[in-house]
């Protein structure tokens, strides 16, 4: 049975969790949450390599005592140290854990003072408003808990894309070795690069004779058959995604891959002009009365109502259409387009690898630059820089810059934005950087007009260029904080700054309508992948895929440009 890298770090995050709970040493937790990231990072699936015999690679956090706990999860499907630790504390604590607001600290207090174990305790204790009688909980924090509870039992489960990713890609493999395969693709929003996937749509063809439907259920990752037929059958995998595969024959191939990649609105669009020039389009085809006219391929779907071919990601109906019939459809951003990094993390604050190792690991990459942001001094649990070490920090980039040509180390920090609109560090020492990227990781909770008032004022400083990730979220962790995202675009217009489209799985900050918005400002977006490891470069595919979704073309992300040019476009003094 397949143990993606995201069920590996799931776990030791949940381990993490609860020995927090328990009280355990902030340094072994620190480390289980380190080797977690390190992990769910990690291009190879490491299941395969400890099943194939390989020797685990080197990854930031990855010990002898840790490695040998991943074996263990490899080969026996659980950790026993977890399944203890669950036994011990009781409940399903862990599943506390996971509601935005609450977290280790406050789930062990509700667990030692009102004897909450699970989901239906909480839900008890907030109705009968016990929680707000807790020092240090309050009327407000026991109302967000509440919403937090509802918004989680209201909605349906849904995977970020990257560990979604993970899942679709095991999956296809698996069934691209299966006799008679012809193709196989996945479509609906997964094609279409959504930042969270619901299931999975998969479509095949396949040679006459084919047994592919009898196979595909056989995967080892099936957990449960939901229906079976020779031309269509459902699967749901032990992720609790839900799989519907489709065997289609080659002259409804585009067909159907425009119908199932969706989305809804664009197809309902699609079909009703086919409908005013008398046809019918399905997932079988293009129908003049009964003849088939097109549907081998989505070029040819599109052709029979005059329109050009229309990238998967911008198939929202948010105007792709109209753009198609006027030919201003948007050559959007690729991966390739991409020439340096505007945010990157080292040892020095609460990144994995040295200076020299993140440079290394970019121009292997084939980038021209790469910016080093550490963490500035306010952010003291990233071990963020105060003035005298980023100082050091910049003599250092200089020496490295002097020994190399054709790639250059950027000197940069990533700024915390202060609750009063300062920027973490004087003038004095940011006037030496090449570009800044500037945050906000504190007081989230403050109000619309406050909150927004802080970054306009942050940027009133002539060395604020960039916002970095924009609103604060974490996907289905932590809501955005209340911001004015237009006023921030109009004082970012007015001023020469710039925003930044974070590209870690758990952001994706911008999201993909507000990189539309950013672009009808004419507002750059630097796409950054916030690496705190090498592996973390791999991030930035992501910020591509959500770029695109936001209908960016390669002039409108900053870091698409050499340094020469970057370089004019940030000065702002």
């Amino acid at each position: 049975m397949p143990v993606h890298n995201a069920e590996i770090a799931e776990t030791l995050n949940e381990l993490a969790d609860l020995l927090e709970i328990e009280g355990e040493n902030p340094y072994k937790i620190r480390a289980y949450r380190n080797a977690a990231r390190s992990i769910e990072n990690y291009t190879e699936n490491i299941a395969s390599l400890i099943q194939a015999g390989r020797t685990l690679p080197h990854l930031p956090g990855v010990g002898e005592s840790i490695g040998n706990k991943i074996d263990e999860i490899v080969k026996t499907g659980h950790l026993e140290k977890l399944a203890h630790l669950e036994q011990k504390l009781s409940g399903h604590l862990a599943e506390l854990v996971a509601i935005p607001g609450l977290g280790p600290k406050r789930v062990k207090i509700l667990h030692e003072k009102l004897g909450i174990n699970n989901l239906e305790d909480l839900s008890r204790a907030l109705e009968s408003k016990a929680i707000r009688e807790i020092p240090g909980f309050g009327e407000k924090t026991e109302a967000h808990i509440q919403h937090e509870l509802e918004r989680r039992q209201q909605s349906r489960p849904r995977l970020k894309l990257a560990f979604a990713e993970q899942i679709a890609t095991s999956l296809l493999d698996y069934i691209h070795t299966i006799e008679g395969i012809k193709n196989a693709i996945i479509a609906g929003s997964f094609r279409r690069r959504l930042e969270t996937v619901g299931d999975l749509d998969i479509l095949i063809t396949c040679k006459t004779g084919s047994n592919a439907m009898k196979e595909v259920i056989l995967y080892e990752d099936v957990e449960e058959t939901v229906s079976q037929g020779e031309t269509r059958s459902t699967v749901r995998l032990r992720s609790g995604l839900q799989v519907d595969i489709r065997v289609v024959p080659d002259a409804s191939y585009g067909a159907a891959l425009l119908y199932f990649t969706g989305s809804k609105s664009h197809n309902i669009v699609i079909r009703t002009m086919a409908v005013q020039k008398g046809l019918k389009i399905n997932e079988y085809g293009v129908f003049k009365d009964d003849t088939q006219v097109a549907g081998k391929t989505e070029e040819s779907v599109y052709a029979q109502v005059d329109l050009p071919y229309i990238e998967p990601e911008l198939r929202e109906n948010r105007g792709e259409i109209e753009a198609a019939q006027k030919n201003q459809l948007p050559k959007l951003i690729q991966i390739a387009d991409i020439v340096g990094d505007l945010h990157v993390h080292t040892k020095a604050s609460d990144g994995s690898y040295t200076l020299e190792e993140m440079a290394m690991a970019a121009q292997r990459r084939g980038y021209q630059y790469i910016a080093i942001t550490e963490h500035t001094q306010q952010t003291r649990i990233a071990h963020g820089l105060d003035e005298k070490r980023l100082t050091e920090r910049l003599k250092r980039i200089d020496r490295l810059n002097e020994k190399q040509s054709g790639f250059l180390i950027l000197k940069s920090a990533e700024v915390d934005i202060l609750e009063d609109g300062t920027l973490d560090l004087p003038n004095r020492i940011l006037k030496e950087l090449d570009l800044t990227v500037c945050s906000v990781h504190s007081n989230f909770n403050l109000s619309l007009k406050k909150q927004t008032e802080r970054i306009v004022r942050a940027m009133d400083n002539p060395y604020f260029n960039i916002l970095g990730h924009p609103t604060g979220r974490l996907i289905g962790e932590r809501e955005p904080y209340a911001v004015d995202l237009k006023q921030i675009m109009d004082a970012a217009s007015e001023r020469g700054c710039y925003l930044e489209l974070n590209a870690q799985p758990d952001r994706l900050d911008l999201r993909d309508i507000d990189c539309k918005a950013a672009k009808d400002f004419g507002i750059k977006v630097a796409i950054s992948s916030d690496a705190h490891k090498i592996s973390d470069f791999n991030n930035m595919r992501y910020g591509v895929d959500q770029a695109r979704r936001g209908w960016l073309e390669a002039s409108d992300a900053l870091n698409t440009r050499p340094w020469e040019t970057l370089q004019r476009v940030l000065q702002r003094i």
